[in-house]
């Protein structure tokens, strides 16, 4: 059982004692302490919320929502929502903020509460540090009987993310419906059952061509709701029996976005901005972005386009501020995550699936001819839990200096070079565990330097 507070919200496991857990009373504190702070730094009493399709979605909605009444605020409620569409709503509403109750790819136990800005954009560090200060000491008062706020449900913002999808100017319906496409989606027991077929019909694909496999919103997830390629065997099975041109797979939360070739072998989800920017590319020249974790890749096409990509440290709001300082056309993360900044500053499967479908239907290839378009890069993607009391920054002392005739990148974790590959390693913000994540032209070199690191470490803990 765990609760992690980080300065984008807090995020824990249902079940078991307060201050342990995403118990009822930390749900009610984290919400009175982002809630009054909202009020405070903006005069503004609106906050937009919706949540994913996780067994504890209702019970924490409910708590939410009755917190926030609690205050004096009015609730924007979506109810089953995705995560973009919870952004772009805040936006719609001109609202102070919002929360968007997920825990994104975390098992059916984790429940989580994201914090929004005004943008729609996730709170920057030094907001995060202020609203859990103010948890920390319980710095809020709730409002009169007279003075309490209002809840409303509004489910109109499914149309609306898909219409704002459609008006696109990359957006090419016509050829989408040209082609006939047959697709099949792994939905994982979650709102991308909803969304991702909904889509998909008004981008021109016949319903009798969306193949859905888990579609029940229930929060059971069928398997493990990370979209990696040991957790999308039935997508790629099924994907290969009904002949169809794609699978999608997305998380529970909507906002990222992995693909399966025709053949049912995966396109991989390193591939997915990448795949995507190339096609922006074509149609705008620029920059782009992508997290210090993800493949170079990008930067590969950026470059044969005439832009220049830029690194950032990992975490959504670090690309999108390194977005908006380099102006960037595309970002995103490696883990299947798009940011067109023309739709919002935020991850979205949907944008991406509308774009990746209008390249595939432009240039004529297969979506396994696409990804022969681009160099094979092996990404090895790690993880090593470690135990409260471990103390990570001299684990991280003791591997620079054992490193130290390599290039060293210390902006977010410590990234090291070798020759053309690389190893990031970086604590987690969600979850107790260190992320080791090795790139190179070779399958098994990136296995080995992972698993060199990977050692290191232990033995350094």
């Amino acid at each position: 059982m765990a609760l992690i507070k980080s300065i984008s919200g807090i995020r824990g496991t249902i079940g078991g004692k307060p201050g342990d857990t995403l118990s009822p009373l930390d749900i009610v504190k984290f919400t009175s302490a982002f809630g009054s702070w909202l009020v405070e730094k903006t005069g503004n009493k609106k906050i937009v919320i919706g949540r994913d399709g996780r067994i504890s979605g209702p019970v924490v909605n409910n708590l939410v929502v009755n917190t926030l009444v609690s205050l004096g605020i009015e609730v924007i409620d979506l109810g089953l929502s995705t995560t973009p569409t919870v952004e772009i709503a805040v936006v719609m509403e001109k609202a102070a903020g919002g929360i968007i109750i997920t825990a994104s790819h975390n098992p059916k136990d984790w429940n989580a509460l994201k914090l929004l800005n005004g943008k729609g954009e996730f709170i920057s560090g030094e907001d995060g540090a202020e609203v859990l200060e103010k948890a920390a000491k319980g710095d809020f008062s709730y409002a009169t009987v007279e003075k309490l706020g209002s809840h409303e449900i509004n489910d109109s913002y499914l149309q609306k993310h898909i219409d704002a999808i459609l008006a696109h100017e990359l957006v090419q319906v016509d050829k989408i419906q040209a082609k006939k496409f047959r697709i099949v989606v792994d939905a994982i027991n979650s709102t991308g059952a909803i969304f991702v077929p909904a889509l998909l019909k008004a981008l021109g694909v016949k319903e009798a061509d969306i193949i859905l496999l888990n579609g029940e919103v229930n929060g059971k997830f069928a398997h493990n709701p990370e979209p990696l390629p040991q957790n999308l065997t039935q997508l790629a099975n099924e994907v290969n029996k009904s002949g169809a041109h794609l699978g999608i797979a997305v998380d529970p939360d909507v906002d990222r976005l992995v693909l399966v070739c025709e053949d049912g072998s995966m396109f991989g989800e390193e591939y997915t901005l990448v795949a995507v920017a190339d096609y922006v590319l074509s149609k705008r020249k620029g920059n782009t972005v992508s997290n210090l974790s993800s493949s170079r890749a990008l930067k590969d096409v950026t470059m044969r386009h005439g832009g220049t990509y830029y690194p950032s440290s990992v975490g959504e709001v670090n690309v999108v501020k390194k977005m908006k300082e380099v102006d960037a056309v595309i970002g995103g993360e490696g883990n299947g995550g798009i940011i067109m900044p023309d739709m919002h500053y935020g991850r979205d499967a949907l944008i991406g699936i509308a774009l990746f479908l209008s390249f595939l239907a432009e240039n004529g290839k297969t979506v396994k001819q696409i990804r022969g378009t681009y160099p094979d890069y092996f990404i090895s993607k790690n993880k090593i839990e470690f135990e409260s009391g471990i103390d990570l920054e001299a684990v991280f002392e003791l591997l620079k200096k054992k490193y130290k005739s390599q290039p060293l990148n210390t902006e977010d974790g410590l990234r090291i070079e070798f020759d053309n590959d690389w190893v990031h390693l970086r604590s987690s913000n969600t979850e107790p565990i260190i992320r080791v994540i090795a790139e190179s032209n070779f399958e098994t070199t990136a296995r080995n330097i992972a698993t060199r690191l990977i050692h290191d470490i232990r033995e350094f803990m």
